[in-house]
């Protein structure tokens, strides 16, 4: 089974999305923005945050790549900046061993 790390870097999204995301990402508030995206009142850690975002971001890719009329870049993108902010926050926190490995988080995306 994939690590979240490896299933973060292994992300390929248009890059007009992925540089959004990057430059979202610095203004991110986790406070105010994970209980919204995951319905929920409780701000989990960033490592479950990072998996139910994924899930609710690869739904997000499903409707784009079909062309869905209830597609929402903006949603989309805003799912993108959690997920890079979180990533960042998890490779921060992440014992020096495995820092060393997960580097080049803010590359993740790429174009496709």
């Amino acid at each position: 089974m994939l690590d979240v790390m490896t299933l973060i870097r292994t992300l390929r999204r248009p890059v007009l999305l992925a540089r959004a995301a990057r430059f979202g990402a610095d203004d991110y508030r986790r406070d105010a923005v994970l209980p919204r995206l995951l319905k929920t009142e409780k701000v989990p850690r960033p490592a479950a945050a990072v998996i139910a975002l994924l899930d609710l971001e690869a739904a997000t890719e499903a409707k784009r790549r079909a062309k869905a009329g209830d597609y929402s870049p903006a949603r989309h993108v805003e799912l993108l900046i959690a997920i890079t902010a979180e990533a960042r926050m998890l490779t921060a926190t992440a014992p020096r061993a495995v820092q060393a490995k997960a580097s080049g988080i803010d590359a993740f995306f790429s174009a496709t």
